[in-house]
């Protein structure tokens, strides 16, 4: 360490058609060996890949017989073994004799140029490779090379690429080793950040997003901003993934159980839905009970200890109690057998969700049923029948299933201030057919400004609640 110049040998073995036979493959696992000369630095042969750090005292005895092409370096140990704990080790550790001054580490020879680099950046701190898959060599050299300073360096250079599919797959698809540091995690958020946002409306892009890799739909299927219709659909769309890409039901089984099964937010999901994971073959039994007994005692909370439990959780959970920004809106249905077949449906639309209506949308609940037949709300923002202002309304449709006739019994009622009580705007009869609709284009009796006021007396904690009663009709 006192002396301000070592020599660095770098040894590269060269072997026909690049394959190494079984005694040279052993020997190849050995990064370090103790030489008269001084501690030298090697090279493993082409195709070698699984070369690993050695102890300090392990040694390679490499066959005479061997071809090798040696480069001589010079180096300073102190600038290296201040940067690298590697090197640190290797200078203190190895250099058993004052007089040796030589180390040698073996490396594949595809590795060459960037550990090049790699010393290059420890001498002057920056880069003159910016291509892609030069920065990623350097990169993954800094990695087995303990160099922090570089690997933050070749993050932060990958980082200000024009990212793409294959780029961020690429990242993603790093050794463990590499995507476990703290200075790589940067850019494997920004890929995972992009692959979400780039397929962020799932059902436009389906054929895509089924193609791609496990790490791939892990970065899709973790936003929290995914556009999908339910979190059914998210179910439905994990399990079509996984069927295509582990066919054999073992693997299946076990990529679900460890890597998918925590990006579906089961709590989301509607009870019907998770009658169906209970006898899903995909899923390991014992795993789907407690999944859905989980999300069945969340949905069985009240609102208050709901928030706490999600609050709780925070991101261990994969944010498995949020949820994502649906197209078809989640309820509350409460069903009864007697003395009527009834069900109470519970719809709270957050106020910017109202505002964004403006001036011709509408937002649809999710589906519940009611004597077998399927139902829906749906919220809009529409002109009063004088067409003289815009004013929301509220509409029960019946999912199109043939021409079956039913007639039902309905209620529409909103809470409202100041004793935060529902109160009944409208009831009536209707008999349903496939695909119709009953509703009020103007529940409230006010103007779409006088609804969103700040002093308005629809939205409690920002929150608009509605609800709606269904009675079969005797």
């Amino acid at each position: 360490m006192q002396r301000e110049e070592q020599v660095v040998n770098c040894n590269v073995l060269e072997m026909e058609d690049g394959l190494a036979d079984d005694e040279q493959d052993e020997e190849a696992v050995g990064m370090l060996e103790e030489s008269p000369s001084g501690i030298e630095m090697t090279t493993n042969p082409p195709g070698d890949d699984e070369a690993s750090k050695s102890d300090d005292d392990s040694s390679t005895n490499m066959d005479s017989s061997t071809p090798l092409r040696v480069r001589t370096i010079h180096i300073s140990s102190p600038i290296l073994a201040a940067k690298s704990p590697f090197f640190y080790k290797l200078f203190s550790n190895g250099m058993k004799e004052s007089e040796q001054r030589h180390v040698t580490i073996r490396i594949n020879a595809s590795e060459e140029a960037a550990l090049m680099d790699l010393l290059n950046f420890m001498y002057s701190n920056t880069l003159s490779t910016t291509t892609l898959t030069a920065v990623l060599d350097v990169l993954m050299a800094a990695d087995k090379f303990e160099v922090a300073s570089c690997m933050r360096y070749c993050s932060r250079v990958l980082r200000n690429l024009r990212m793409t599919c294959e780029s961020a797959l690429l990242y993603l698809d790093l050794p463990s080793s590499v995507l476990m540091a703290d200075a790589v995690l940067p850019l494997t958020d920004a890929a995972k950040q992009f692959l979400a946002a780039r397929f962020k409306d799932i059902t436009k892009f389906q054929e895509e997003v089924l193609n791609l890799p496990l790490a791939g739909i892990e970065a899709v299927l973790s936003s929290d901003d995914l556009q999908i219709a339910s979190e059914d659909a998210v179910y439905d769309f994990a399990l079509k993934w996984a069927r295509i890409h582990y066919p054999k039901l073992e693997e299946r089984r076990e990529v679900l159980s460890s890597r998918l099964c925590r990006l579906i937010r089961f709590p989301c999901m509607t009870c019907r839905k998770l009658k169906k994971v209970l006898t899903c073959n995909d899923f390991d039994p014992e795993l789907a009970t407690k999944l859905v007994l989980e999300a069945l005692f969340y949905k069985a909370e009240a609102p208050y200890r709901q928030r706490s439990i999600a609050a709780d959780a925070g991101n261990a959970l994969c944010h498995r109690y949020m949820e994502r920004a649906y197209k078809y809106r989640p309820v509350k249905v409460l069903e009864f057998e007697a003395p009527r077949q009834q069900c109470v449906i519970y719809l709270d639309l957050k106020k910017e969700e109202c505002a964004s209506l403006f001036p011709a949308g509408r937002v649809y609940s999710q589906a519940f049923h009611l004597g077998g037949q399927g139902f829906f709300l749906s919220a809009h923002c529409n002109m009063d029948q004088q067409s003289a202002f815009h004013c929301f309304g509220l509409f029960l449709g019946m999912q199109e299933k043939g021409a079956v006739s039913f007639a039902v019994d309905y209620e529409f009622a909103v809470r409202t201030k100041p004793n935060e009580q529902y109160m009944s705007k409208y009831k009536g009869n209707y008999t349903f057919t496939g695909g119709k609709a009953v509703g009020y284009r103007n529940l409230l009796g006010v103007g779409w400004s006088a609804f969103l006021a700040d002093d308005s007396a629809y939205f409690i904690n920002g929150l608009l609640h509605l609800r709606a009663e269904l009675t079969i009709s005797q």
